[in-house]
């Protein structure tokens, strides 16, 4: 039960940390371009890199934390950190070509599935 509830209170975290963040940026940046969510998605992704490193392999922190702060403070901040570890995993043990159709595949296909969703749900 304790596994689950660092869970949500990461993700608790990660998600107000997301709102803010994104209200800020696009609070100073004033465009319609999604800086907010770009921001978002890069520091995302830096922590997650950072993150890894620490508790997969310098150890540094506890691998008890490991749901805390990646699956929920991260994965409710931004899952766009997870897609790029994923990636560089791939491309760290020599899965190029596998890699590269996960990139292409992902963006592809959830620009898709948004697509395919508010098609439908627009129809109804």
């Amino acid at each position: 039960m304790l596994y689950y509830l660092s869970i949500a209170a990461g993700g608790a975290l990660g998600a107000v940390g997301r709102v803010w963040l994104m209200t800020l940026v696009d609070t100073v940046t004033q465009t319609r371009f999604p800086f907010g969510t770009l921001t978002v998605n890069i520091l995302g992704s830096l922590a997650m890199g950072v993150c890894f490193v620490l508790i997969a392999e310098r150890w540094v922190v506890a691998p008890e934390w490991r749901p805390m702060l990646v699956a929920g403070l991260l994965g409710a901040f931004t899952t766009f950190s997870t897609f790029s570890l994923d990636a560089l995993l791939l491309m760290e043990n020599g899965l190029l070509v596998q890699a590269m159709a996960y990139i292409l595949g992902s963006v592809v296909l959830c620009l898709l599935a948004a697509w395919t969703g508010m098609t439908l749900t627009r129809m109804f």
